[in-house]
């Protein structure tokens, strides 16, 4: 089984996948004229604006959510992996893809919103719906919807949960099978509440974990603060060639920074369109502008600190394409949580073991709750013309996670890693090639918000006016906005 699915990997991940990535968040951000840049201060402000009502959920909870998706292992255990394999400058070619990748993202969750539904009380919106309905090419929409359900119930959940079961071993000496069995039972009360719990849930423990480990990783930066300036310098010069230490890991740090980046930020995996589908908002770009902040939370942010603190102390090993050994500061220890604990622990001995661990587990576990969500989602889809309801597939599709998750508490961490970038890098291929399609009427919104911004509007969206045809719930919900303000003018 893990020859095949490295082999697989081989086809999935080749580099023209790692690229294409590359090239289409450049493609996006000039076309956008780098909206990243100009469009800032909105990201910020629209996070905060905006609420939730009975069928959506407000901005912030989408961010959250999205951010408890982004933010798991590839924050800590993925930045690692790409220094070992990619050198310092790996940490460069992260930053470079969250620039770029949040053009991507803008994109994709601008379309997720643009061609939402509202389906049994809920909006429901993601790849599968802009794909069927923007595309108008209903089998490719049920294929991504069939890939996602497979990926976040079968091959992506093992590496959050294996990672969790090995933290909580090393720190604590929990068994794995003990682990397993809680996560089950935890995971199983949230996600069998509905997305409202799953929202609420997110939106509690993301900004916890999220500030409670950047804090930490601060206070390590700032104990070896002095050492930042020839970092930063070992950073960019290990990017570029010109470090004689890492000199002949140019094409490693730019695979390795640019994989492990995309595999942090999900940025036109598709996964990450979901929960912005689900958002309440005026106008489609203002999502899509809370999204793309999204990212520079996720790689900026929380990658950058696990970078720095791990450089810093100096915790990390490097190793040659060809095999060999650049750099051996930790033995023979496997790249991952390990060097995040090392390096917490050479500044507070006894600590780094259990806080690494209990971050991986509020960074693990909330990736999980948004899985079941995808796959959920995924689901309403291909069942979205069904008279009748049926609720035995959805639980059957929960079952499924729970079942999963615990026998991913035991599996190899080799499998466990190679199964999830089999599985995001179908949905890569994918949704690329879709988002691509629809770069037009995804440009369309973006000029018709910044139209309206300009005259001193507060964006509304209407799609008939842009000529952007499927987007059928804002077509209705237009008509309706527009029949209760004639309505009022007349009783006034």
């Amino acid at each position: 089984m893990e020859l095949i699915i490295n082999w697989l990997n081989g086809i999935v991940w080749s580099s023209a996948l790692v690229y294409l990535i590359l090239g289409v968040g450049l493609f996006y951000s000039i076309a956008t004229r780098f909206f990243q840049f100009r469009h800032f201060k909105d990201m910020v402000r629209l996070t905060f604006k905006g609420e939730s009502s009975s069928a959506g959920v407000s901005s912030f909870q989408a961010l959250s959510m999205s951010v408890g998706s982004r933010a798991g292992i590839g924050n800590i255990a993925g930045v690692a992996t790409a220094i070992t394999f990619g050198g310092p400058g790996a940490i460069f070619w992260m930053w470079v893809m969250a620039f770029l990748s949040a053009s991507t993202s803008f994109i994709e969750t601008t379309l997720a919103q643009v061609y939402k539904s509202k389906q049994d009380g809920e909006y429901r919106g993601g790849a599968p719906y802009y794909i069927g309905k923007g595309l108008n090419v209903e089998w490719y929409g049920i294929l991504f919807a069939f890939i996602t359900m497979v990926s976040m119930t079968i091959l992506v959940p093992g590496i959050q949960v294996n990672t969790i079961a090995l933290s909580m071993e090393s720190a604590f000496g929990f068994n794995p099978m003990v682990t397993g069995t809680i996560l089950v039972v935890l995971l199983g009360a949230i996600i069998f509440g509905g997305v409202k719990r799953i929202a609420t849930t997110a939106q509690i423990i993301v900004p916890f974990m999220a500030i409670g480990y950047f804090i930490v990783c601060a206070l390590v930066l700032l104990t070896n603060i002095s050492q930042l300036p020839n970092i930063l310098a070992l950073i960019f010069s290990s990017a570029f060639n010109m470090d004689a230490t890492f000199g002949g890991l140019i094409g490693s740090a730019l695979a390795w920074g640019v994989q492990r980046g995309a595999f942090s930020n999900a940025a036109g995996f598709g996964s990450e369109t979901f929960e912005s589908g689900a958002a309440e908002v005026s106008h489609p770009a203002k999502q899509g502008l809370v999204q793309a902040l999204s990212v520079y939370i996720d790689t900026l942010i929380i990658c950058s600190a696990t970078g720095f603190m791990i450089l810093l102390t100096g915790m990390y090993n490097v190793v040659s394409p060809n095999g060999g050994t650049i750099v051996n500061n930790i033995g023979e220890a496997e790249p991952g949580s390990i060097n995040a604990q090392l390096a917490i622990e050479s500044v507070w001995p006894g600590f780094g073991a259990p806080f690494v661990a209990i971050a991986i587990l509020f960074f693990a576990f909330t990736s999980i709750i948004t899985y079941s969500y995808k796959a959920e989602t995924s689901l309403a889809y291909i069942n979205r013309n069904r008279k009748v309801k049926l609720t035995w597939p959805l639980n059957l599709l929960k079952i499924g996670l729970l079942v999963f998750v615990f026998y991913s508490s035991t599996n190899s961490a080799t499998i466990a890693w190679a199964m999830g970038d089999l599985g995001f890098g179908i949905m890569t291929w994918l949704n690329i090639a879709a988002i691509l399609l629809l770069t037009k009427p995804a440009l369309k919104v973006l000029k018709d918000y910044e139209m309206q911004k300009k005259e001193g509007k507060d964006p509304v969206f209407n799609p008939t006016k842009l000529g952007i045809k499927g987007a059928d719930f804002w077509e209705d919900d237009y008509e309706e906005s527009s029949d209760e303000i004639v309505a009022e003018r007349k009783s006034m």
